[in-house]
């Protein structure tokens, strides 16, 4: 299906209406302090256009924190742009490990480029040798949206073949910790320099900026350049440019941090709640967003609604159906209160 709740480009801001509860849109609630004060300094400049200076700066504080070079940085007016530049790259067939973010499929099929879905069982754990071995293209979320798993480096590095690219999509990798050691961005590949492999990243998922489109794709020299051919002027402008150079750097890398250690124990605590309540949870979640089942689930969503609340059906995901729910991470009243309006809608049912 390709409309309503099924249309592939159908995203939860469409279910985040003004007054409700939000737990459709997996962006946090707001940029913090600092980045409200490194915007609010550049208002004054807008009325000029995007400087080369300001390019830079933002150039070297992705290339600094990653150990990049500044032409494996590309900027990105938001992380779906990566996905719309892929077809510039002219793959011949394109592998999408499946269910995941449904702006590649978007991009690549628009552009004409063959695709095949790679629809991994639940758990959803990575299987590589399931990628066709002509794939020249092979595109995956990391963690993944919206089963929120997140696949182990050594898997990732098994879709490596000669003549192929991987692109992974790490919009959520800043926010992951490693269970055991706390470590942050344990599957993250950023920094790796291949010629084989990109990455697209988010700052505005973290940061709460979802509003600016701010992002950016580490790859080889050669893949950046491919990229860029042709590409409009002034792809971005002075605040998205002000926020990347920010959330990279030192202080918003700590801010990240923090919020990882944040989201980590509202999850854990979601998940409690959830599982206490009945609900399944699908998979072990590592981003700021857990998918759940449960039977008459669109009902249950439309039901949500009435009683103040948005939740992201994930039926018009690939290799997913109208039973499954994602929820953004809330604190846990937040939480709380959502699972409560669930057991009335329940009783709703029952009566």
């Amino acid at each position: 299906m390709t409309s309503g709740l099924f249309a592939r480009h159908r995203h939860g801001d469409a279910d985040a209406e003004p007054g409700l509860v939000d737990f459709a849109v997996n962006v946090r609630s707001g940029p913090p302090e600092f980045i409200c004060d490194a915007l609010a300094r550049r208002i004054g400049d807008l009325a000029q256009y995007p400087s080369t200076s300001d390019q830079e700066k933002a150039i070297t504080a992705i290339a600094s924190a990653h150990g990049r070079a500044h032409d494996e940085v590309l900027l990105l007016s938001g992380a779906a742009e990566g996905f719309e530049l892929l077809p510039r790259l002219a793959p011949r067939h394109a592998a999408l490990i499946q269910p995941s973010f449904t702006e590649p499929e978007l991009a690549l099929r628009s552009a004409g480029v063959s695709i095949t879905d790679v629809v991994l069982p639940p758990p959803w754990q990575l299987v590589p040798d399931a990628v066709p071995d002509d794939a020249d293209l092979v595109v995956l979320g990391n963690p993944t949206n919206p089963t929120s798993v997140l696949h182990p480096v050594s898997a990732i590095e098994r879709l490596r073949r000669p003549g192929r690219l991987v692109v992974v999509d790490e919009a959520f990798a800043d926010i992951t910790l490693d269970p055991g050691t706390r470590q942050g961005e344990p599957a993250s590949i950023a920094d790796r320099r291949a010629d084989d492999m990109a990455v697209i990243r988010s700052v505005t998922k973290t940061f709460g900026l979802a509003g600016l489109r701010a992002g950016y794709l580490l790859a080889a020299p050669d893949v950046i350049a491919r990229l860029t051919v042709g590409r409009r002027p002034w792809p971005l402008g002075t605040l998205a440019l002000t926020a990347l150079a920010e959330c990279v750097g030192p202080e918003g890398q700590r801010y990240a941090r923090e919020q990882a250690e944040m989201i980590a124990a509202d999850r854990a605590e979601m998940v409690a709640q959830l599982t206490a309540g009945g609900i399944e949870v699908c998979a072990a979640p590592s981003a700021s967003f857990v998918l759940t089942a449960m039977p008459d689930a669109l009902e249950i969503k439309s039901r949500l609604r009435d009683k103040g609340f948005a939740v992201r059906s994930a039926a018009n995901f690939v290799g997913l159906d109208d039973r499954y729910l994602r929820l953004a991470v809330r604190d846990a009243e937040t939480t709380r209160s959502l699972i409560a309006a669930i057991d009335e809608v329940r009783e709703e049912f029952g009566s």
